[in-house]
């Protein structure tokens, strides 16, 4: 008697089962808060290794930028020790000429600073009537003491921790100098460890393709936004030669500098302008006049110019530049800021490679 077995056929996965629906909600709670535990741990671990890692991320990104240009000399026989150091020194002399020409008016400003703040105090007096209207609705609201006028103070209480901030430490700067050096000495040998890292050929390709994509990126980059940022910095120093503000080669160098910040660069160039302004000008009108005529210069370049010369190629979600630029600056600081654009290219170029857009299937 022949005896046959009954197989039993597992239940086929309903996607609409009251069963599986019940677990997609707890399952993406929990996507959902291993991203968020990770991204938690990430900013705790950036934020205490700051004194490291800034130096180093800063010195690899400014390699990457100077990278094409290491790759050309080694065209040429150039020894990569000889590249580098060139590249290392002019990047070093770049920065102590425009400290230098920059520490005379600050040095001379940070000095006159309590004269300047009651000069500031007297010339924005009218504001003392709507400060007081303003004063009198918080009270009506939230009763408290305090005062009705203007009250501008600038001194070495102010003045000391910024400059705290804005100058790097000396061991982060030596750590800054080295790690640019050395990665531009071992940039090929890095780039093949990366590459050979990988056993497979399709990810060591992808390797290759994520590290030439990043430096033409930010070659491309670096090279149209400096050239932009020296035009914008020649025109505001002719602007404040022009109008009459005094050190108009120094404004030229901050602008050309503060350019490098996406909109918050702007907007500190403006009320440099107006707070200088206000001490040298008789009046408020004559002192809106530069940051004025550099609102309009800026607009021109951040809207029209920089847009069309960049194409779609470079062209960044203006949202997405803005929280990267709170994001690195909350982090980092200053440095953080010049950082942000770099690294959200870094970032979206890895993206792109890593989670790659399908491509529609043309008619056959």
């Amino acid at each position: 008697m022949e005896v046959r077995r009954i197989r039993e056929v597992p239940p086929k996965d309903d996607d609409e089962s009251p069963s599986r629906l019940r677990t997609i909600p707890w399952t993406l709670v929990a996507r959902a808060s291993t991203i968020g535990i990770f991204f938690l741990l990430f900013c705790v671990a950036l934020e205490l290794a700051r004194a490291i890692l800034l130096p180093v991320v800063s010195g690899v990104v400014i390699g990457l930028m100077l990278g094409p240009v290491s790759t050309l000399a080694s065209r040429y026989r150039v020894p990569s020790w000889v590249s580098a150091a060139v590249l290392v020194a002019l990047f070093v002399v770049l920065v102590s000429l425009a400290v230098t020409i920059l520490s005379a008016p600050v040095v001379e400003w940070i000095g006159k600073a309590p004269e300047i703040g009651k000069i500031v105090s007297e010339k924005l007096r009218f504001l003392d009537r709507p400060l007081e209207a303003l004063h009198d609705i918080r009270k009506a609201l939230t009763p408290s003491d305090g005062g009705r006028t203007l009250q501008v103070e600038i001194g070495p209480s102010l003045v000391a921790p910024a400059l705290t901030v804005l100058s790097p430490a000396i061991g982060e700067l030596v750590v800054f100098v080295g790690t640019l050096f050395f990665f531009l000495l071992g940039r090929t040998q890095l780039r093949n460890v990366m590459v050979v890292f990988f056993e497979n050929r399709e990810a060591r390709l992808r390797m290759l393709r994520i590290l030439n994509d990043i430096e033409s990126n930010l070659k491309s980059y670096l090279s149209v936004v400096t050239v932009i940022n020296f035009v914008v910095g020649v025109a505001a120093a002719i602007i404040a030669f022009a109008v009459g503000l005094p050190n108009a080669a120094a404004w030229g160098v901050l602008a050309f500098i503060l350019n490098f910040i996406p909109y918050i660069g702007a907007l500190i160039m403006e009320a440099g302008l107006f707070l200088v302004g206000l001490v040298t000008f008789p009046n408020v009108t004559q002192a809106l006049m530069a940051p004025l005529l550099f609102l309009a210069l800026a607009t021109l370049e951040g809207h029209f110019i920089t847009p069309s010369i960049m194409g779609r190629r470079l062209t960044l979600n203006p949202l997405i530049v803005f929280l990267s630029l709170v994001f690195w600056t909350w982090l980092w600081g200053p440095v953080g800021a010049f950082l942000a654009v770099p690294l959200l290219i870094v970032a979206l170029v890895v993206a792109q490679h890593l989670f790659p857009e399908d491509e529609p299937e043309l008619p056959s």
